[in-house]
């Protein structure tokens, strides 16, 4: 058995209490934000992939795995695949009446979720609240936050993957109510995508009527202390260098299904 990841450990945790609304949003939040390798019937072509489907009770589900490795092991050796973001494989499938296989026989996540789960997912996603906006009143005063865990995992696994985007981000609290997620370093072209993993991190961590404003701001030393003294800082990482290493790759590219 290959080593955990970590939507090995949010699949056990979900499985372990099913009842538990967090835990399940938790899971189908990574999964969306993951890379899934999807084994396919032959090799990608240039605008269209032909994936293997698994038929169960009369239902279809596509191969997908967390790993190209576990997509291997699968496979019993070298297979054809595809990879595709969690996100954009629920809305190819959404609609479709196909579901995703993940991680068959070689994972503790492996899990068959129907095309019911891909349409939620997808509809789930694109129910967000509208793209965050910077309060129009200024920054006002800033207090330390109170929030639940929930919010704070969410937020740290989207701001995690936002490699490059940003800098840093702080969630701080408002004196007048509500939040302000304040982000330090991100550039006009990579805003909107930054404003809207923040709504899909209230989304995902299952609050409800809870507001929160998103501002941006170059850097600044002065406003990275003034936020650090009330805020919850969140670490941004540096870029890594990603190279394409099989067609249909390019999870914001992907192919048509055939």
């Amino acid at each position: 058995m290959s080593e955990q990841t970590i939507l090995d450990r949010a699949y056990q945790a979900m499985d372990a209490q099913p009842d538990d609304d967090e835990l399940r949003l938790s899971f189908y939040s990574l999964l969306a934000d993951s890379e899934i390798h999807i084994l396919l019937e032959a090799e990608a072509g240039e605008e269209s992939i032909e994936p293997r489907l698994f038929t169960h009770e009369g239902v279809s589900y596509v191969l997908g795995f967390d790993t190209a490795a576990r997509l291997t092991q699968f496979a019993g050796g070298g297979a054809p695949y595809a990879a595709i973001s969690g996100r954009i494989l629920a809305q190819m499938l959404s609609g479709e009446g196909v579901g995703l296989t993940f991680n068959p026989e070689v994972a503790p996540s492996a899990i068959m979720l129907p095309p019911e789960a891909m349409t939620w997912m997808t509809e789930t996603l694109t129910s967000a609240p509208p793209e965050p906006q910077a309060p129009s009143d200024g920054l006002g005063a800033l207090v330390m936050p109170d929030v639940p865990e929930a919010l704070l995992h969410a937020l740290d696994s989207k701001l995690g993957r936002a490699a490059g985007l940003a800098s840093v981000a702080y969630l701080c609290g408002r004196e007048s109510g509500g939040l302000m997620l304040a982000i330090i370093g991100a550039r006009e072209p990579a805003q909107a995508a930054l404003a809207k993993a923040a709504s899909e991190a209230l989304v995902f961590s299952g609050l409800e009527g809870m507001v929160m404003d998103v501002a941006f701001f170059d850097e600044n030393e002065g406003l990275r202390a003034r936020f650090g003294r009330v805020g919850l800082r969140f670490d941004i990482p540096e870029p890594a260098k990603r190279e394409i290493i099989a067609p249909g790759s390019d999870p914001d590219k992907p192919p048509n299904l055939r």
